[in-house]
C-alpha cells in the first residue's frame, strides 16, 4: 500500500490513529530524522492494523467500508502521525501532543538537509523550502523560486527539481501493512500479537486497545474521559485513563476484563461513562467527608473503586442509606489494608463484582473475610510498616480525621475540611529524624508509621527538631489531653531517644 493511500484512509476514517495513553511522543529531531530517511530511501518498517467492527461508528469524512469495519493502526502510529501532520499541515484527529513538533519543517536545496524553521537563516531565503507547502502545492508551486535560485544554470535547476520531486514522491512510496483480522482475534489475542511484534517498544495494554476500539466508534470518548481526569486532578486526585475505563467496564458489564467492552454499543458506553464519572465524584466526596481521605496521597485502594461504582449502579447512583455506605467503607478500608486489589487485579475484581451483584455489601464483606481466614482485625503489629507508602499510613490519617485528633499548638481538632491539601497539613516525625540518626537508628526505624502524626504547617515548624522529652512535656502542660488524642504514650520515660523502640511498640 502506498503512503498516500494510508493517509487518505485516515481522512476517510477507514484507518484510525489510536494514540493510546502515551500520545504523540516524537521530538522534532525524530521528525527531521524520519524525513531524512524517507528522502534517502532508507527502510522505515512496516505497519500493523487491527480490523474491528464499528457499525455505529461516528467517524470523519466518508462512510466506513461496506462490511462496517474500521482499521486501528497498532504499530506505526508515530510514523503515520508524522507523515499526516507534515503533509497535511495539521495533526490527525486523534492527536495528543505538541502540534508544533509537526509544523515548520524545511528542506535545504543546497545541502539536502531537513531542519525546522529558524527565522534568522530561513526568512526570505529561497534555499529553504517549506516541506508542507511543497506537499500541498505540488512541484509547480516551487518552480519560480527554483528558477530564480538557479540563475540560468540549467544543470543546477534540474538538480533542484529532482530533489524536490524526490520529496513529493515520498507519498508514492510503497509500505507493507499487516492486518490482524477475524472473529477469533479478541482484545486479549491482539494485545499479545502487538507486544510480540513491538517487543522493544512501549507495551500495549488491554485497556489501551479497548479504548482505541471505542474511540474509533466515538472519537470524543478520550476527550470526555480526560476532562473528568483533569477535574479530579485539580481536586488533588490523580487517576489514569486505564483506571477510569476499568470503572466504566465494571458499571456496564459487571466484569473486570476489558474484552467485555467489545460487546458494548457506543450509545451504552456514552451513558455508562457519564454514570461512572458521577459515581466516582460521589465516592470521592463521601470518602472525604466520612473518612477524611481528602487527597490523592492518602487515597489507597483505588482498585476497589470499580466495585463501589458497581454498587452505586445498582442503587441509582447514590447510597440507599447510611448503613450501606458505612459497611461499604468498612469493606473498602480493609480491602486496601490487606492489598485485596494488588497483583492479579482481574481475578479478585471479578470475585468482588460477582459478590456485589449477588449479595451486595454483605456479600463483599463475606468474601474478604474468608480471604483473610475468617477475621477482619487490625493488630498492633500491622503498624510495623515504615514510610508513607505503607498501607497503614492512610489508616493513621483517617483515624486522625475521624477521631478529631488535636493540633499540638492550637489544640484545634484536625478535622472537617481544615486539613489536607488545602491547609498545608504536614506529616510530623514525633521523634525528629535528625535526633534518631544521631543515635544510630535505621531509615526504616526513623520512618516507622508509628513515628508519624499530622500537624498544621505552623505547628510543625515550631516543633522542628526539638527533643521529644522536652517539647512533648511542654505541649502536655500547655494543652492537656492534646497528646493523647494523637495516641502519644503518656509514660514520659518512653519520650527519651534511648527508649524509642519501646515508644513505637506502645504507640502501635
Amino acid at each position: 500500500m502506498h503512503i498516500a493511500q494510508i493517509l487518505d484512509k485516515v481522512d476517510a476514517g477507514d484507518i484510525a490513529l489510536p494514540e493510546f495513553q502515551r500520545g504523540y511522543v516524537w521530538t522534532r529531531d525524530q521528525v527531521r530524522g524520519f524525513f531524512q530517511s524517507l528522502y534517502r530511501g532508507y527502510p522505515i518498517g512496516g505497519f500493523l492494523t487491527w480490523s474491528t467492527k464499528a457499525e455505529n461508528a461516528d467517524t470523519r469524512g466518508e462512510k466506513l467500508a461496506q462490511d462496517g469495519t474500521i482499521h486501528l493502526l497498532l504499530d506505526g502510529q508515530q510514523r503515520v502521525t508524522t507523515l499526516y501532520g507534515v503533509t497535511r499541515g495539521r495533526p490527525p484527529r486523534f492527536f495528543e501532543g505538541k502540534a508544533d513538533t509537526l509544523t515548520g519543517l524545511h528542506f535545504n536545496l543546497h545541502t539536502e538537509a531537513f531542519e525546522f524553521y529558524a527565522p534568522a537563516k530561513m526568512k526570505d531565503n529561497p534555499v529553504w523550502v517549506d516541506v508542507t507547502a511543497l506537499f500541498q502545492g505540488g512541484l509547480g508551486s516551487q518552480l519560480l523560486a527554483v528558477t530564480q535560485l538557479a540563475a540560468g544554470d540549467a544543470t543546477l535547476q534540474a538538480s533542484y527539481i529532482e530533489r524536490l520531486n524526490r520529496i513529493t514522491q515520498i507519498k508514492d512510496r510503497s509500505v507493507h501493512v499487516d492486518e490482524v483480522t477475524g472473529d477469533d482475534k479478541s482484545i486479549d489475542v491482539v494485545v499479545e500479537i502487538f507486544n510480540r511484534v513491538n517487543s522493544g517498544g512501549t507495551k500495549l495494554s488491554k485497556g489501551d486497545l479497548a479504548l482505541a476500539a471505542i474511540c474509533a466508534a466515538w472519537p470524543d470518548a478520550r476527550p470526555t474521559m480526560n476532562q473528568a481526569l483533569s477535574s479530579w486532578s485539580d481536586a488533588g486526585f490523580d487517576f489514569k485513563l486505564d483506571w477510569l475505563l476499568r470503572n466504566v467496564n465494571a458499571v456496564l458489564t459487571g466484569e473486570a476484563q476489558f474484552s467485555k467492552l467489545a460487546d458494548v454499543q457506543v450509545s451504552a458506553f456514552q451513558t455508562g461513562l457519564a454514570e461512572t464519572i458521577d459515581a466516582v465524584a460521589y465516592l470521592l466526596n463521601a470518602l472525604g467527608g466520612r473518612l477524611g481521605l481528602d487527597h490523592g496521597r492518602v487515597l489507597n485502594g483505588r482498585g476497589a473503586f470499580p466495585v463501589m461504582s458497581r454498587l452505586l449502579h445498582h442503587h441509582g447512583g447514590t447510597f440507599p442509606d447510611a448503613m450501606t455506605r458505612d459497611r461499604l467503607f468498612h469493606w473498602y478500608v480493609h480491602s486496601f489494608l490487606w492489598g485485596r486489589h494488588t497483583g492479579a487485579t482481574e481475578t479478585a475484581l471479578n470475585q468482588d463484582l460477582q459478590a456485589v451483584d449477588e449479595g451486595g455489601v454483605d456479600g463483599l464483606i463475606d468474601v474478604l473475610r474468608r480471604n483473610r481466614g475468617g477475621h477482619l482485625v487490625v493488630r498492633p503489629d500491622d503498624f510495623i510498616g515504615s514510610s508513607m507508602g505503607s498501607r497503614f499510613y492512610p489508616l493513621l490519617y483517617m483515624l486522625t480525621r475521624v477521631y478529631g485528633a488535636q493540633d499540638f499548638v492550637s489544640g484545634v481538632p484536625l478535622r472537617d475540611g481544615m486539613l489536607g491539601r488545602l491547609s498545608s497539613l504536614q506529616v510530623h516525625h514525633i521523634f525528629p529524624k535528625a535526633r534518631l540518626y544521631e543515635h544510630g537508628y535505621s531509615r526504616a526505624e526513623v520512618n516507622a508509621v508509628a513515628n508519624f502524626c499530622f500537624l498544621t504547617q505552623d505547628t510543625n515548624l515550631r516543633v522542628s527538631a526539638k527533643k521529644p522529652v522536652e517539647y512533648l512535656a511542654k505541649i502536655e502542660n500547655r494543652m492537656p489531653g492534646a497528646l493523647s488524642t494523637q495516641w502519644i504514650p503518656m509514660n514520659r520515660d518512653l519520650w527519651r531517644i534511648e527508649n524509642y523502640p519501646d515508644f513505637l511498640a506502645a504507640r502501635r
